[in-house]
């Protein structure tokens, strides 16, 4: 990849600048940062998800360090502006496994100076990289803000049956292939070769994809009205929207296709902006998604799974908290995680709050509630 410019400042909100940071754990990191020119000012490492960038934490950072923080937003392994990462689908997969994730925090940490920072504080994707940061290095992340996805702790160890072999089970992809109509799960589909040119390269352009894909997880869709799951079963996954149990022969730009928002709603979207939706076309346009998709594939693959079991059991015990939008089906989709993350995952939650009018992006959403909600956890 050759080397990018930072971000023209007309881009940003005022208080926040643009810049690199060279040897990243093998990356020259884009970050964003707010409350820069006073040195010793506690830091928050903010990480997005997918498919975001630093540029998704645009309307917090400056409130952020208002409130005196030196706030920082990278664009992480995979995405924008960041340099040094392995396109490839076929290319070094472990180099997204989440222990390199939390290397490549660690890294950006050290390169800013720091022993520590105040808070790492992670949405979507970047909810479980935040929390194997606190969990493995409580000496670095001092406390932990997850967002729209709960953490609820590394793997266990499976239960070895009496003959040894591998327990047999119900194979969850059958059972949604077998619903009428068939269905597949997002985050597997995601890890498969096709996914990347679907979204990249889909019919109504990478701008309107995106579009529809904020739109349908946000709370200005009405069809967003989340509640718990009972089990991992096909029956009750199938209650998902679409964009998580997706119709098996559907790719995901053509899921999210028929829920483009009219003009007239896209008129009335304050919080995604069309030059703020071209900000983010423009990036995905230059670098397709697979960078973003690599974590999926370490995800539901099983020699990351093998790894995180080394943390099977251990516990986040800096403080934490929890914060989502009230009509965000990310807090279920996965069945008992939300419960297991307050009960079991971390020993000093602090607060679990559900935003309302917020759907999956929250801190785009509704910002001033989410500084606030914030703010308060780090006063605590």
């Amino acid at each position: 990849m050759s080397q990018l410019d930072q971000y023209d400042a007309a881009l940003l909100p005022a208080g926040l600048r643009s810049r690199f940071v060279e040897g990243v754990n093998g990356l020259r990191m884009h970050v964003l940062e707010a409350g820069h020119e006073e040195p010793g000012r506690p830091g928050l490492l903010l990480l997005h998800g997918f498919p975001e960038l630093a540029y998704s934490w645009r309307k917090v950072m400056a409130p952020l360090a208002a409130a005196g923080f030196h706030v920082v937003a990278p664009d992480q392994r995979g995405y924008g502006r960041t340099t040094g990462w392995d396109p490839d689908y076929d290319g070094d997969l472990a180099s997204y496994h989440v222990f390199n994730l939390v290397r490549d925090a660690l890294a950006l940490v050290a390169r800013l100076g720091r022993r520590e920072v105040a808070a790492v504080i992670g949405h979507d994707f970047g909810s479980p990289v935040a929390a194997y940061c606190a969990l493995i290095r409580p000496d670095v992340f001092r406390s932990v803000a997850l967002m729209s996805a709960p953490f609820d702790g590394p793997p266990a160890w499976p239960e070895e049956p009496a003959n040894g072999d591998a327990p047999a089970g119900p194979d969850i992809h059958e059972a949604l292939a077998a619903l009428n109509p068939p269905r597949k799960h997002y985050q597997w589909y995601y890890g498969t070769r096709g996914a990347d040119g679907n979204m990249r390269n889909s019919p109504q352009g990478i701008a309107a994809f995106l579009r529809a894909y904020y739109h349908v997880k946000s709370a200005d869709w009405a069809d967003n009205r989340p509640h718990p799951l009972r089990a991992w079963t096909a029956e009750e996954l199938a209650k998902l929207p679409r964009y998580y149990i997706m119709e098996r022969d559907l790719g995901m730009a053509e899921t999210v296709a028929p829920d483009m928002p009219s003009a007239a709603e896209i008129a009335a979207c304050r919080w995604l902006t069309e030059p703020e939706l071209q900000a983010y076309a423009s990036e995905f346009a230059r670098t397709g998604f697979q960078g973003g998709l690599q974590w999926y594939r370490c995800m539901t693959g099983v020699e990351q799974a093998a790894e995180l079991r080394l943390f099977s059991g251990r516990r986040i015990t800096v403080p934490a908290c929890f914060i989502a939008g009230a009509q965000d089906w990310g807090i279920y989709q996965k069945p008992g995680a939300y419960e297991a993350m307050q009960n079991r995952a971390c020993t000093r939650m602090l607060a679990c709050d559900l935003v309302e009018d917020a759907g999956h992006w929250v801190q785009q959403e509704q910002p001033e509630e989410v500084v606030r909600l914030l703010r308060r956890f780090l006063e605590a």
